[in-house]
């Protein structure tokens, strides 16, 4: 035989699996008429539950006779209920349950426990004859367990001139979808070659979706690219593969507990139920499979009282990998055969995770109550049962194992959960953040700790319990999860490299990998910037100081958000998304515009609403997106909300945004208002998930994570969606800084620990103000601790609150006294506790400390700066500022994709940038406006450049004329050349300006272009 034909891939294979445990299947013993092996499903069936059994032979008067009928009887029950749930659950037979498969049981105390596992038969079967049809046909590879297809495998070697594309089309053209196995036997199907693999759930001919199904360039959870590292002595890159994913162990683990159905979350009135094999199946993607099983193996090895962070980007189907993650840990033993954690607790923003997590646990449990949500109903129904109830029911109670909270839902278990000792939590955390440090964590860490154990009070000191409460303990293990980590996130939760030191995830699923892969789109790859220019007049009759920082901001935002500036915006979002954006995806494509505050949002939103009313297109149906009640310019006749303008409520917007004509086949009997454009306000800008965002308009600043974040919305992919279909139009940042934002989490993040002197050096800056009493501070602590106490009554507790006030009076007069005397002194001395409390509250969950002065500072120090005066900080007033001129022109279009350069150090915390409060600068506001006019007004003369020179060109008789006969585009004609004419008298003493209008022709355009719609609709308007 010639070792560089398919066969010997094919022996490789079958060899590590037989030394694994399989055995060697026949493809004589497979009945295609059943999509059995029946010879297996009998053998297992008497190796496991032979009294069973008998039960049914007894039935059934003799053995053949039992054997046909339950084979029939067998195929028909994974006819209709697929052939996962009949491993899982077994089959019931006039009474008689038969399990066709048993998995490893959580624990192993009985000394029969891994009988009925080890009894399980796997097989593998080389060019197994499938079809009934066509009976020459045959498939590299089959997988059983204990008779029942599970898997398939093409196998091709480059060596003979065929990879991995040629089993996939294999399968997409040679592989009838109707046949049997494929159809309702097999659960997954492989495209495999030595170098790459790829997986799919169903067979579809030509639309069938191979997903890649390999370990990462650089190997499973380390940062790198597509692919497989270069194979061992002897081995494939594909080895993984069949060594450790069809490992026996690991096989039926996968089955048992990462393959699920996805059940439709809405269905269609009037439509028939689906069978399970219409249904989407999810088969784990390698990095996700590979992430759990090393956290739980962690875990399980070394216990409770260990942090995890997973690097996971957007588009690694973080949802599944928490919902696998939360199951398995509910369940976890110790290979003492210990349970490792008691409950489990999901911190999430995203209401839809409950949901997934109940319909993914349900199928592997089939059990009700085992996921509990806490709070409202996912619908956003008020529950009728408070939340500390709530959760003192879940904590205390058998059958939840899973809790599903926000964070804000800690505060309610505080006064519900005493009584309850040595409990152990696993606290999985959904976009972790620096909000897992200070007050809210410390909160929940106190609370699961009255649970735990009795260590953090071994002295009977409440003031090192309270400090021991914020560090690491071994009842309470976290496991983050983000996309984008910041410097504390890796602090609080990140694993020290064994040589460096640095602190580094425990898991990597990069950005680049993700993009890579195909499971999303680079966001970078298509970015258009345009640039505001704007002047200002100082109006008023005098001139006036101004806070030189507050006023520029404020004077920004005048231009930004004056009428002639959002009409501008609302005219470059419309035309660009009618022209370029609304034809995409078969007529689906949608945008999402990003604005910078509540006011903006809604302004720009109107502007938009005007201007597609004026064009009357039918293509930009608008919606608007914002919190709360806003006053627009403060006016109480102009009081608005998002659901107010949009006529439904907050809670149906995505619903509303998700439809799309293209796919409503009752659009034209039934017209329905499609939405296309939705205008945000710090909304939808992390975890909103619509593949059909292919455009973002950005009107406002990104730095850092909020950058990547926002910008994130658009990588989701969609069957009709490419990378050319992506754009961001970014009105207000430049993309240069945008690359520079992404950078840190393109593959993964590291970054330096802090050192814990930092805090004492802090303290001493304090201390030094002698401001503060020591007699003074030990009594505060004393009554803060007993205050926190259970069991006190109300007047007690009215009174400890008056002693905490009491205890910081004399802080706080000899501050008054000290401000009045020296406010720049006293000013430092407010800063210098405020950057002590900052460190305290985050150092404090990092480093070890146990020392009572350092967390007797920092309890009296929180609630002394509560008390402490402030300074008087009086707004703005900048009276009469008049916008003289204004242009917005495109700058250019740039690929700022980003290049491998490995894992990128984040800027370990220091505490520095709190500082003192400096007086700030002062400056006339007319040479405010200067300097301002100055940066943003390059180009731009010392007159309305595009108003005035568009209003004497209206006065020229031939263009009015022009304006009542014509359309807009025919009125140009006419227009543009008076205009220009215009124009070149204002600046002919201008010869930077002339230049740049005569030589660039985008400029030339763009200020033509504004010019003629003003005079066209001006004229009208005044006719009209």
């Amino acid at each position: 035989m010639s070792v560089h034909k398919e066969i010997a891939f094919e022996d490789a294979i079958e060899k590590s699996l037989l030394d694994g445990g399989w055995e060697r299947g026949r493809s004589a013993d497979y009945d295609p008429e059943l999509g059995l092996c029946p010879v297996d499903v009998f053998t297992f069936i008497g190796r496991t539950q032979a009294d069973q059994w008998e039960r049914l032979v007894e039935f059934d008067g003799g053995r053949d006779e039992a054997q046909i009928r339950f084979k029939k009887y067998l195929a028909r029950e994974i006819d209709s209920r697929g052939a996962l749930d009949v491993l899982r659950h077994g089959v019931k037979d006039r009474g008689v349950l038969l399990r066709l498969a048993y998995f490893r049981p959580a624990h192993t105390l009985a000394d029969d426990a891994l009988d009925q596992y080890n009894g399980n038969i796997l097989t593998v079967t080389r060019q197994l004859r499938y079809s009934r049809t066509t009976p020459d046909k045959s498939l590299d590879l089959a997988l059983f367990v204990n008779g029942i297809p599970v898997a398939t495998a093409e196998l091709k070697n480059p060596l003979t001139g065929q990879n991995v594309e040629h089993a996939k089309a294999q399968y997409r053209r040679d592989r009838d979808p109707k046949e049997l196995l494929f159809a309702r036997r097999a659960l997954v199907h492989f495209a495999i070659d030595p170098d790459l693999v790829f997986v799919t759930t169903k067979l579809a001919g030509e639309k069938t979706r191979f997903l890649p199904f390999n370990t990462g360039s650089e190997g499973p959870g380390e940062t790198g690219g597509a692919g497989n590292p270069p194979a061992k002595q002897g081995g494939y890159r594909t080895s993984y593969l069949w060594e450790q994913v069809w490992a026996r162990e690991a096989w039926l683990d996968i089955i048992r507990r990462f393959l699920h159905v996805v059940k439709p979350t809405k269905p269609e009135t009037g439509t028939r139920r689906k069978s399970p094999h219409e249904l989407p199946m999810i088969f784990p993607r390698f990095h996700q499979w590979h992430a759990v099983r090393r956290l739980t193996e962690h875990a399980e090895t070394h216990g409770a009282g260990h942090n995890y962070l997973v690097q996971h980007s957007a588009g690694s189907g973080k949802s599944n990998t928490l919902a696998w993650l939360a199951h398995r840990l509910s369940n976890l033993h110790s290979q003492a055969n210990e349970p490792v954690f008691d409950k489990v607790i999901v911190i999430t923003d995203r209401t839809v995770l409950d949901k997934q997590l109940q319909h993914t646990i349900h199928q592997f449990e089939h059990r009700a109550g085992v996921v509990t949500r806490i709070g409202d109903d996912p619908e956003g129904k008020a529950s009728s049962v408070p939340k500390s109830e709530q959760v003192s029911q879940a904590l205390s109670g058998e059958t939840t194992k899973i809790l599903v909270v926000t964070l804000q839902t800690f505060p309610f278990v505080l006064d519900k959960v005493s009584g309850l000792r040595g409990k152990k939590f696993a606290v999985i955390v959904d976009e972790a953040h620096s909000s897992q440090s200070g007050e809210s964590s410390a909160a929940l860490k106190k609370v699961l700790l009255k649970l735990g154990s009795d260590d953090i009070d071994e002295n009977g000191d409440p003031l090192t319990a309270s400090a021991l409460a914020r560090g690491r303990h071994e009842t309470l293990s976290y496991f983050a999860f983000t996309a984008t980590p910041k410097p504390k996130t890796l602090e609080l939760f990140g694993t020290p490299h064994p040589v460096t030191g640095n602190l580094q995830p425990f898991h990597v699923y990069s950005m680049r990998q993700a993009i890579d892969e195909g499971f999303i789109l680079d966001v970078l790859r298509n970015y258009l910037t345009y640039k505001t220019y704007w002047r200002l007049a100082n109006a008023n009759p005098d001139d006036r100081e101004v806070d030189e920082r507050k006023a520029g901001a404020q004077l920004a935002r005048f231009a930004v958000l004056s009428p002639a500036s959002l009409e501008q915006r609302a005219e470059i979002i419309v035309e660009h998304f009618h022209r370029m954006v609304a034809p995409r995806l078969e007529g689906r494509a949608k945008a999402m515009v990003v604005t910078r505050s509540r006011e903006h949002a809604v302004k720009l939103y109107r502007k938009i609403k005007e201007y597609v009313e004026v064009r009357g297109y039918t293509d930009c149906g608008t919606l608007v997106a914002f919190s709360g009640e806003l006053e627009v310019d403060k006016n109480a006749e102009d009081k608005v909300t998002e659901a107010g303008i949009n006529g439904f409520s907050e809670r149906v917007l995505t619903d509303k945004f998700d439809y799309t004509r293209a796919d409503d086949p009752h659009a034209a009997s039934n017209p329905k208002p499609e939405y296309r454009i939705l205008v945000v306000a710090d909304k939808y800008q992390t975890g909103f998930d619509q593949p059909l965002l292919t455009t973002m308009y950005v009107d406002k600043k990104l730095q850092g994570v909020a950058a990547v974040q926002t910008l994130s919305r658009l990588n989701r992919t969609h069957p009709l969606k490419s990378q050319d279909d992506l754009l961001v139009l970014d009105l207000a940042n430049e993309a240069e800084e945008i690359r520079i934002a992404f950078k840190p989490f393109f593959e993964s993040s590291i970054t330096e620990p802090t050192d814990p002197n930092l805090l004492y050096a802090a303290q001493r800056t304090v201390s030094d103000f002698a401001l503060l009493v020591e007699s003074e501070m030990d009594a505060f602590a004393t009554a803060y601790l007993r205050a926190e106490q259970a069991g006190k009554t109300d007047q007690q507790r009215q009174r400890a609150h008056a002693d905490l006030y009491r205890f910081t009076d004399p802080a706080r007069d000899r501050f008054v006294q000290l401000a009045a005397d020296d406010p720049e002194t006293a000013e430092e001395f407010r800063s210098a506790l405020r950057d002590y409390v900052r460190k305290y509250g985050f150092l404090s969950q990092v480093v070890p400390y146990t020392d009572a002065e350092l967390e007797r500072l920092y309890l009296y120090g929180r609630y002394l700066l509560s008390r402490l005066p402030r300074r008087e900080d009086p707004g703005v007033d900048l009276g009469q500022v008049d916008l003289t001129h204004l242009r917005i022109t495109r700058t250019g279009e740039y690929d700022v994709s980003l290049d491998p350069e490995g894992a990128q150090m984040l800027p370990g915390f220091t505490g520095d940038g709190a500082g003192g409060a400096n007086e700030p600068e002062r400056v006339s506001l007319s040479e405010l406006i200067a300097g301002l006019n100055e940066k943003f007004g390059v180009n731009l003369g010392d007159d309305d450049l595009v108003g005035g020179s568009a209003r004497d060109a209206m006065k020229d008789p031939k263009v009015k004329a022009a304006a009542f006969a014509n359309n807009e585009e025919d009125f140009g004609h006419v227009f543009d050349n008076v205009f220009e004419d215009k124009l070149i008298e204002r600046i002919e003493n201008d010869t930077k300006v002339l230049q740049k209008f005569t030589d660039d022709e985008i400029f030339k355009t763009d200020m033509t272009k504004i010019a003629r719609r003003y005079a066209y609709e001006a004229l009208r308007r005044d006719v009209a």
